[in-house]
């Protein structure tokens, strides 16, 4: 069943769809023929921006973590034959340090539906039973309702069309890039490092970030251009909380 199906997510993805589209109409004199796409940019930025505070719980979570890291290393090393000791020390290590081992999955999941029905906006061919005036628009000639593959398959593709999803997923690699040296996962060797610091786990997470690029050219213009903006703005809103909450190891 379609979940965009259900009357409550409906009528609320149609007012988002509503604003989106009254948005784009005040737009128009600044941006002219492109004023479509500058409303999916601008409306990915508010969205963005109000999930800072998720961003700021994350990024505390990711500080605790590490420095707690070697502390969570010592017992594992001396209670990792006994599990129920082990989950024991474990969660008295975080209520003397007044804090969660969850710390941080709550904001994570709690900005996924919002995200969803953001997104819906920019992929849906029909939003409430009609359709999506969106992506019948275009940006430099390319309709906001195609994606690279589509077109390619159905010969419909033109050089513009090559272009501008070229650049967005120029744009997406190179944040990937980025992203990739700057939060590279520490290498930890020896008996008790955690599976997940494994070099085929940290390859995979390396190179996870690079996934994005390859969605943009199966989705619709308007989506693609949504991807590129959440991955420029995630990357710069690490960068600049990674400076305000450093890991242990870079304090």
């Amino acid at each position: 069943m379609d979940p965009y199906a259900f009357p409550f997510i409906a009528a609320l993805l149609d007012a988002a769809y509503a604003g989106l589209m009254q948005l784009a109409d005040v737009l128009e004199p600044l941006a002219g023929s492109a004023a479509a796409a500058a409303s999916v940019l601008v409306v990915t930025l508010l969205v963005r921006a109000a999930l800072v505070p998720a961003g700021i719980s994350q990024a505390k979570a990711e500080q605790l973590r590490s420095r707690l890291a070697p502390k969570l290393r010592a017992l594992q090393r001396r209670y990792g034959r006994d599990r129920e000791r082990l989950q024991r020390e474990t969660m008295k290590l975080y209520a003397d340090e007044n804090a969660s081992p969850f710390a941080g999955c709550l904001p994570l999941l709690a900005q996924a539906p919002v995200l969803a029905v953001v997104y819906a906006l920019f992929a849906l061919p029909t939003i409430a039973g009609h359709a999506n005036a969106l992506l019948a628009d275009q940006l430099l000639g390319v309709p906001l309702g195609a994606s690279l593959v589509g077109a390619v398959a159905g010969g419909t593709a033109t050089a513009a069309t090559f272009a501008v999803f070229g650049a967005i997923v120029a744009v997406i690699a190179v944040a990937a890039e980025i992203t990739r040296r700057r939060f590279r996962p520490p290498a930890i060797e020896g008996p008790d490092a955690s599976p997940l610091a494994s070099a085929g786990v940290r390859h995979a997470m390396e190179t996870l970030p690079f996934t994005t690029a390859v969605v943009a050219l199966f989705v619709p213009l308007a989506a693609a251009v949504y991807l590129a903006t959440t991955v420029v703005w995630t990357l710069v809103q690490r960068i600049v909380l990674r400076r305000r909450y450093p890991l242990a190891a870079e304090s």
